[in-house]
């Protein structure tokens, strides 16, 4: 589904607002990080400009800027929303756009050192929001002489490791996901993926998640709901026992005010993880409402 964001409003669209708020729980990964411009084609790495940008930029921490969701690393470029949305590519930024992305730049960027791959109205953010940057475009940020400006200071900075790069993008997207960074528990140190497109998650021979190909988030096993109960997230509770895949609302005693529809949830019965689903309302609806289902349930304890 397309995330339509046309005019300077869609900077307080609750998508958009919710994505800058859970940039906060990432962390760039090595010593330095590379900003460039976002594009039309998303995700942005299958555009054209994407895709000679990172032929420079492998081995580096890149960071998309983009308005109105502000940042994008690269490793969450392939979630929802960020994979979906539709938004004017001018270069021309309104000084709302400037203070909002700025702000949020600023505090992901934090005391990394910095490579502005930029022009227009994205280097106006970096020149005012960051300290200290070094500016690699001469005008065009595809042109020769600016890419081989990128590819002189990128060469200045050791290069990230495989194994740390997918364990960095396995992790963010669980923290963007469940809103904490204690989720870094879904993916321990020697987590294995299978999968060519949706990739299951297991640690030790136990499947935790699959990480879906179509919005770039997981769904839950049974063993991922028990870390899930375990970092205090995304819980609902009832009091009777689970015998159908479907949990409507008068049955739920309480939920985690932070449950937002289409979230992954536990389902917890005298705080043992029974099942775990995709959330239809929200925790606080949840509670109050009377009838209608509350959460559709995929795996459940037999």
């Amino acid at each position: 589904m397309k995330v339509l964001c046309i005019t300077e409003e869609s900077l307080f669209r609750p998508e958009a607002v919710r994505w800058r708020e859970r940039m906060g729980l990432l962390e760039p990964l090595g010593d330095a990080l590379v900003i460039l411009p976002c594009s039309m084609k998303k995700p942005y790495s299958s555009s054209r400009s994407h895709s000679i940008f990172m032929k420079a930029t492998k081995g580096i921490q890149e960071v998309i800027l983009t308005s109105p969701f502000g940042v994008c690393p690269r490793e969450v470029e392939k979630i929802y929303p960020i994979q979906s949305y539709d938004t004017s590519t001018t270069g021309e930024w309104s000084h709302e756009e400037i203070k909002v992305v700025g702000e949020c730049l600023r505090d992901y960027v934090g005391e990394k050192e910095v490579i502005a791959h930029v022009e227009g109205g994205y280097k106006q953010v970096c020149e005012e929001y960051l300290d200290n940057a070094v500016y690699t475009s001469t005008g065009q940020t595809t042109s020769s002489e600016s890419m081989n400006n990128l590819k002189m200071e990128v060469k200045k900075h050791p290069k990230l490791k495989g194994r740390a790069k997918t364990l960095h993008q396995l992790r963010s997207i669980a923290r963007y996901q469940f809103n904490s960074k204690k989720a870094d528990c879904l993916i321990p140190d020697d987590v294995k993926t299978r999968g060519r497109f949706d990739k299951r998650i297991f640690k030790d021979g136990k499947q935790i998640a699959t990480l879906h190909f179509n919005n770039g988030l997981y769904s839950l096993n049974l063993e991922g709901g028990k870390i899930l109960q375990n970092i205090n997230k995304k819980w609902v509770k009832i009091n009777f026992e689970l015998k159908t895949n479907t949990l409507f609302s008068p049955g739920v005693t309480e939920a985690d005010p932070d449950i937002i529809p289409g979230d992954e949830v536990v389902i917890l019965k005298d705080d043992e993880a029974v099942a775990v689903g995709k959330a239809i309302l929200s925790g606080e609806e949840m509670e109050r409402a009377v009838k209608g289902v509350a959460v559709k349930i995929r795996h459940r304890k037999k």
